[in-house]
């Protein structure tokens, strides 16, 4: 397949529901977090207390930050394992369901967000589940932790990342929001952006590649990618032995469009 039919690919036709089943322990270890200026964003304006679905959860890194605020979160996530390795939170509950079928009740919840995962969705149908399950005047937040291709480091982690994944249609669609733009569900979406880094040691940086679905995970490609990454670890580490991954974490907030009374 070629890099120009790859950027072609819907990513939620590429198996998105259980290709992170064999990534978790390094999902739940080197992924990175959010900064708290993108919390404080989203929760700008809303009076506590709130119920919001954090959908895509994965492992809950998101779901915590906003749990930690006082948020009522309900964590969708269709991936078992995925669920399973989440930590327990008193703000927090997991469920299973999908983006384009929360199995949340109508107009149940004041905020619907999205971290890391709205790439994986089918657009239409995820954003029209996204505005029945909102309350009126309800708000959805979709955020990317966008690697920095402004910093050296991170932009050869990123070129190294492209090659080993034979240019993978995620590295082109990672901040997939498009769809925000052009969707008659949610309106007035603004984008905010905020600086973020994530500290990793070479075990770190490692993790932090084998928690990406489309890696490989053994044979030529994934010596390479070891090779790779320990060549541009030891070419910028500091004196304590740490590299520093760059990312700008995007926060699109849009609020729901009135619903068209039943006939």
């Amino acid at each position: 397949m070629t890099e120009t039919n790859n950027q072609l690919t819907p990513l939620h036709t590429l198996n998105p529901l259980n290709r992170f089943s064999d990534r978790v322990e390094d999902y739940v270890k080197y992924r990175p977090s959010y900064p708290a200026a993108a919390i404080d964003q989203i929760l700008e304006n809303l009076t506590l207390p709130i119920t919001a679905a954090d959908i895509g959860a994965g492992t809950g890194i998101s779901s915590r930050l906003l749990a930690g605020r006082g948020v009522k979160v309900i964590a969708i996530e269709p991936n078992a394992a995925m669920r399973n390795a989440a930590e327990n939170h008193q703000n927090l509950s997991l469920q299973d369901g999908t983006a384009e079928n929360t199995n949340l009740p109508e107009s149940s919840v004041d905020l619907v967000t999205c971290f890391q995962a709205f790439h994986w969705f089918n657009p239409e149908l995820s954003l029209a589940e996204f505005r029945r399950i909102l309350k009126p005047q309800g708000r959805l937040a979709v955020v990317f932790n966008n690697r920095d291709r402004n910093d050296e480091f991170t932009a050869e982690y990123s070129r190294i990342v492209r090659g080993a994944s034979n240019n993978h249609p995620a590295e082109s669609k990672i901040k997939s929001t498009e769809p925000l733009f052009e969707t008659t569900y949610f309106k007035n979406f603004c984008e905010y952006n905020f600086i973020y880094q994530q500290q990793l040691d070479l075990n770190g940086l490692f993790g932090r590649a084998m928690s990406v679905s489309y890696l490989p995970k053994e044979g030529e490609g994934y010596d390479k990618l070891i090779s790779d990454l320990e060549n541009l670890f030891q070419g910028f580490k500091n004196e304590e032995g740490f590299v520093y991954m760059s990312y700008v974490t995007s926060v699109h907030l849009g609020e729901a469009e009135a619903k068209t009374p039943a006939a």
